[in-house]
């Protein structure tokens, strides 16, 4: 078995394969797995799904890890090429199912994959994920009375019937593009917004690992040229991309303009406070001061909280709080849904509000302040260095003495000032510094971004 322990991150297990991770340790990662779950839940025959994304590793991933659980005593429900989020819908409709695991890479290079793990209805993070990697540095595995078996179960009809009811009112012929990025989203899309009554334009809707036509990550602008390009051909009121296992969503407006993750949580928060007074509302510290202002203006109650989508996902469990979001496009619906990150949910969201108010994105976020701000940064490093950088910072900031500065430090640090924000914090995904600035004009944008880079630029 041949395994790097970084691939142990903070809220899920994800590395290069056949560099960081084998086949070997997916088999020994099911028996982990089955371990902790007996040790935590004590079910007798416990059955657990199972299911995985489009890159060219997952099926024979697949194969080691259920072999490793089955191995372990536990039944295997055999979900196919699936999306996240129907992987998360497993554990709240299926009966007697205790968990799941979805073999994916996210939004990271075709050689990548990985396990976004549920013990029950919840995904571990933490703690929780260093047991697992515990219990296969011990070699201290469950030791069954029998084996499980593998079953096919087709979760589809299930999904799709529970969302063509919720979204029956939707204007049928409302025009929107939908980019799947030859990613997970294209083995559901078309059944679900047919059924609906839908009638999109869908762009590289067949799942293909090799991702030949751009890489699948839809915040990252360069990634949307074809969505831009075919909402402004089409007339379309607006396009949504989706990431590799469309847990994550990107939106272009009617002008082919990117709307950032914390715009679009603005619209859909407007939406909710509506029908929900004093409705909490959780955001990543990557999030605007535009938008927690406008929430809380608006009779909201925002609340700021790291980066990651199990951490957010626990936040709303723990704050009883009907939606929430991170800039990276995890957005987040526990008012009529079940708490987690469905980014074909976030967009059927947004459609109904586009539906129900005939307003443009632009219209829609009328009101909220115009600002000059990057996108989130992303700058390659090493894992050692991200962590330097970051610390440094700190050092600089935090025997801060100014009146009118406030450092945040819930997850790397957030400098405030009276006329503007700045953010680093280490990417728990990847050997990544992910940086971000705003400010009220594009000069101050430059002197915050320049605080930052004296220091930064040192090390990369």
């Amino acid at each position: 078995m041949s395994y790097d322990s970084v691939i142990f991150r903070e809220y899920d297990i994800r590395g290069i394969f056949e560099q960081q991770f084998d086949l070997d340790f997916a088999y020994n990662l099911g028996k982990a797995y089955a371990t902790y779950h007996n040790k935590k839940l004590n079910i007798n025959t416990p059955t657990v799904t199972v299911g995985y994304d489009a890159r060219l590793s997952s099926p024979d991933i697949f194969k080691s890890i259920t072999k490793g659980l089955n191995d372990s005593g536990f039944n295997v429900l055999d979900l196919g090429l699936v999306t996240t989020p129907i992987s998360y819908y497993s554990t709240f409709t299926i009966e007697n199912v205790s968990g799941s695991i979805m073999i994916t890479g996210s939004h990271n290079p075709p050689d990548y994959n990985g396990f976004k793990i549920c013990l029950g209805k919840s995904t571990i993070f933490g703690s929780e994920i260093q047991e697992l990697l515990k219990i296969i540095k011990a070699n201290d595995y469950l030791k069954p009375t029998q084996f499980g078996k593998t079953m096919k179960h087709d979760i589809f009809p299930h999904y799709v019937e529970r969302y063509k009811r919720e979204f029956a009112n939707i204007n049928k012929n409302i025009n929107v593009v939908l980019d799947c990025g030859n990613g997970a989203a294209g083995c559901i899309i078309k059944k679900l917004f047919t059924a609906i009554g839908l009638n999109p334009i869908i762009l590289f809707e067949q799942p293909d690992g090799k991702f030949p036509n751009h890489h699948p990550d839809p915040t990252v602008e360069k990634n949307l040229t074809h969505l831009k390009d075919s909402v402004k051909q089409n007339k379309s009121v607006v396009g949504i991309g989706f990431d590799g296992d469309a847990d994550r969503i990107g939106i272009i407006d009617h002008n082919g303009k990117m709307i950032f993750g914390d715009e679009l949580m603005t619209i859909i928060a407007r939406d909710i406070i509506k029908t929900t007074p004093q409705a909490k509302i959780i955001g990543d510290v990557k999030c605007s001061d535009r938008m927690y202002n406008d929430i809380d203006q608006r009779g909201g109650n925002s609340i700021l909280w790291k980066t990651g989508h199990s951490l957010i996902k626990e936040k709303i469990k723990v704050e009883k709080a009907p939606f929430g979001g991170e800039m990276s496009g995890h957005i987040f619906f526990a008012d009529r849904n079940y708490g987690y990150d469905d980014a074909i949910y976030a967009a059927l969201r947004l459609i109904e509000i586009i539906s129900k108010t005939n307003k443009t994105i632009p219209e829609l976020l009328e009101g909220l302040p115009p600002s000059f701000s990057t996108p989130e940064l992303r700058i390659d490093t090493t894992e050692e260095k991200k962590v330097i950088i970051v610390q440094k910072l700190i050092e600089k900031f935090k025997e801060n003495k100014d009146p009118n500065i406030s450092v945040n430090m819930l997850d790397g640090i957030r400098v405030s000032y009276k006329d503007g924000w700045a953010l680093a914090r280490a990417s728990n995904t990847q050997p990544v510094l992910v940086l971000r600035f705003e400010a009220q004009s594009e000069a101050r944008l430059i002197e915050i971004q320049n605080e930052f880079d004296l220091i930064v630029k040192k090390f990369i």
